[in-house]
């Protein structure tokens, strides 16, 4: 009886250090992952390298000379000149209130300052990386996702009427 109760005790312990022996290293490597990448668990938030309120501003001058009066024209809304496109790239956006899928949620979030920036803000989550190829970051790489969109934000923006309008506005804006 005894023997059998010792038997019992070394199945369950050797059980236990299996399973220790499997959880222990999966958790370390998630742990490890999650620090050396330096992006937080998806529910933690909104995570946007170098984007302040300034820069969100700087991307509204960019946009309409962040015209808060701006309704919606040829298919462009707001003071940032979101389109349907832009909105859906950026995960359908609207108003906690409101859903995405009424007819119209889209232009009344985008013709809302405080609604087109999480607009943008999640369009720049979808697609945060240096356009500008010069190793940083920053509103400079925003303004171009803006610009040439989150699929080609690499192309120089002086090679078109319109990215020189907008290159020259976000000179102005940096300097305010």
């Amino acid at each position: 009886m005894q023997t059998q109760q010792t038997n019992r005790s070394y199945t369950r312990l050797s059980k236990m250090k299996t399973l220790v022996s499997l959880v222990v290293p999966i958790c370390v490597s998630a742990f490890f992952l999650v620090w050396v990448s330096g992006e937080p668990p998806v529910d933690a938030g909104v995570n946007i390298p170098n984007v302040t309120e300034a820069c969100y501003r700087c991307l509204c001058h960019v946009s309409s000379g962040c015209d808060l009066n701006l309704q919606c024209s040829g298919g462009y809304c707001g003071p940032f000149n979101i389109s349907r496109v832009y909105w859906a790239d950026a995960g359908k956006v609207v108003d906690p209130t409101d859903d995405p899928e009424r007819n119209h949620a889209w232009e009344d979030c985008a013709i809302d300052y405080n609604c087109a920036k999480k607009i943008v803000g999640a369009y720049l989550q979808n697609f945060v990386r240096d356009c500008n190829g010069d190793g940083v970051i920053d509103c400079y790489d925003y303004m171009m996702l803006n610009g040439n969109g989150g699929y080609a934000c690499t192309a120089p923006l002086n090679r078109s009427a319109n990215g020189r309008i907008w290159l020259k506005r976000y000179e102005e804006c940096k300097l305010n």
